[in-house]
């Protein structure tokens, strides 16, 4: 939590890409209120401030992360190890791109999460 000298306190909720879904007002509330407000909207409560988060929390109280099946599939991997070669073990050939830069087309209306 962020506090500016002179502004009201408001708990800010921001989806994944940093736009804002809600403002609540903090100002009558107290500190057990709080903590009973966002353990009602999702949040995880650490018992110690050095516990680890669960990781079914990592992202609470977002759901449907864009984030959460990024992990890697094993089982996947071990199957495409070969998918660049032949069958007699040769490289396959490939075609060079042939787009420049230039002629890419990019998508202006794209969100970023790392801005």
């Amino acid at each position: 939590m962020k506090h500016l000298p002179g502004a009201d306190p408001e708990l800010v909720l921001l989806n994944h890409y940093y736009e804002e879904l809600d403002r609540i007002l903090l100002n009558d509330m107290t500190r057990k209120e709080i903590n009973e407000l966002l353990v009602s909207l999702g949040f995880y409560k650490k018992a110690d401030p050095d516990d680890p988060v669960p990781y079914e929390f990592r992202y609470a109280p977002a759901k449907d992360s864009p984030w959460d099946k990024q992990e890697p599939n094993p089982a996947s991997t071990e199957q495409n190890q070969g998918a660049d070669r032949e069958p007699t073990g040769e490289p396959l050939e490939t075609e060079p791109e042939t787009q420049s830069p230039e002629t890419q087309q990019h998508d202006p209306q794209a969100k970023h999460a790392d801005l």
